[in-house]
C-alpha cells in the first residue's frame, strides 16, 4: 500500500514538508509506503474548465504534472499539505488540486485522504476545510484525528515546538494506516459499493 504526500509550499523543506514527514514517518511504521512530492514551486496553470481533459488529455501539456497525477491515481491514498496564505490554500497548490481532481472521473473514489494546514497564527481551519472539500466531492474517505490538522510555526522547523499539533498529525497518520489496512483486508470479502447513477440539475429557472 502506498500514500502520496503533496507538499504545496513554495519551500521544499519548510514547515509543510516537516508536517508531512511527521505523518509519513508514522505511516511507514505501519508498513505503508510513502512518497513526498513537492509541487508548491512548480509553474502550474490553473484549470480553465475547457473539459479537454475528458477527451483524455489536459489542454496544458505539463509532462511533470501528468506524472504526478498518474502516481496519485495509482496510490491507495493521498496526504495534502499546504501553508496558509490569506486564510486559504497556497495559490500553486490550488492550481494543482484543481488539475488533479477535476479530470479524475471516479479514480479517487473511496481512496483514503488526509490533509494538514501549516500556519503561523490564523486561517488554519478554513484552509483545512478547503483541502478536505476535494476529498468529499470525490467520494474519498477522510482519516480523522482528535483535532483539526493544523500545526503552527513561523520559521522553518518551528512546528516541532507545537507539541499538540504534532500529536494530532501522528494520531491522524495512525488512523489513516488503520483505514488502509481495513480496506486491504476486506477487499475480497466486502467489495466497495457501486455508485448511484447521478442526476445533474442546475439551479436556474
Amino acid at each position: 500500500m502506498k500514500i502520496i504526500a503533496i507538499n504545496g509550499s513554495p519551500k521544499p523543506k519548510g514547515n509543510t514538508y516537516l508536517a508531512l514527514k511527521t505523518a509519513c514517518d508514522e505511516l511507514e511504521k505501519q508498513d505503508i509506503e510513502t512518497e513526498i512530492i513537492h509541487v508548491g514551486h512548480m509553474d502550474i496553470k490553473g484549470c480553465i474548465s475547457c473539459n479537454r481533459c475528458k477527451e483524455g488529455q489536459c489542454v496544458f501539456s505539463d509532462e511533470k504534472l501528468r506524472e504526478i497525477v498518474d502516481k496519485v491515481h495509482a496510490a491507495d491514498g493521498i496526504l495534502l499539505g499546504s501553508p496558509v496564505f490569506y486564510a486559504s490554500i497556497a495559490g500553486t497548490m490550488k492550481c494543482f488540486l484543481d488539475r488533479l481532481f477535476y479530470p479524475s472521473q471516479g479514480r479517487m473514489r473511496l481512496k483514503v485522504g488526509a490533509s494538514v494546514a501549516v500556519l503561523r497564527r490564523s486561517g488554519g481551519v478554513t484552509t483545512f476545510d478547503q483541502l478536505n472539500n476535494y476529498f468529499l466531492i470525490s467520494e474519498m474517505m477522510i482519516a480523522p484525528s482528535y483535532y483539526w490538522n493544523a500545526v503552527h510555526g513561523g520559521a522553518p522547523g518551528e512546528i516541532i515546538e507545537d507539541a499538540e499539533g504534532i500529536c494530532v498529525l501522528k494520531n491522524m497518520a495512525n488512523n489513516m494506516a488503520w483505514m488502509l489496512h481495513i480496506k486491504e483486508y476486506s477487499k475480497d470479502t466486502f467489495p466497495v459499493p457501486s455508485a448511484v447513477d447521478r442526476a445533474w440539475t442546475n439551479f436556474v429557472r
